[in-house]
């Protein structure tokens, strides 16, 4: 089990990253008072936690991949949140998007995992 994942992001950008993953069915969780300055968020027991960084590190192809439940109601969602979805082939007979978030991660979005 993975337990979180921790991306850099420009302090300007947390509130919007933050949004981003509550989309997609995260929620906010508090970090212990000594982590204070990031912003954690969780589901289903995994977490991601959004570290502020003012000249973050974002890899060129490395990105985070999540299977959503509702695929096709989240993409509707981001939408309207203007969060842009862009097409990735399908692989395992699913549909993929990938998504950029606010300061150039890019976050994966799979209908359904590896069979």
């Amino acid at each position: 089990m993975l337990h979180h994942a921790a991306i850099e992001v420009a302090p300007a950008n947390i509130e919007a990253v933050a949004e981003f993953f509550e989309l997609v069915g995260f929620e906010r969780v508090e970090p212990p008072a000594a982590l204070a300055e990031y912003t954690w968020l969780e589901r289903e027991g995994t977490q991601v936690h959004l570290m502020p960084e003012e000249s973050p590190d974002v890899p060129h192809r490395g990105h985070l991949a999540l299977v959503v439940p509702e695929f096709e109601a989240t993409l509707a969602r981001l939408a309207e949140h203007g969060f842009e979805a862009q097409p990735a082939g399908e692989h395992w007979g699913a549909a993929r998007v990938r998504v950029p978030i606010p300061g150039g991660h890019r976050v994966e979005l799979m209908a359904a995992p590896p069979s």
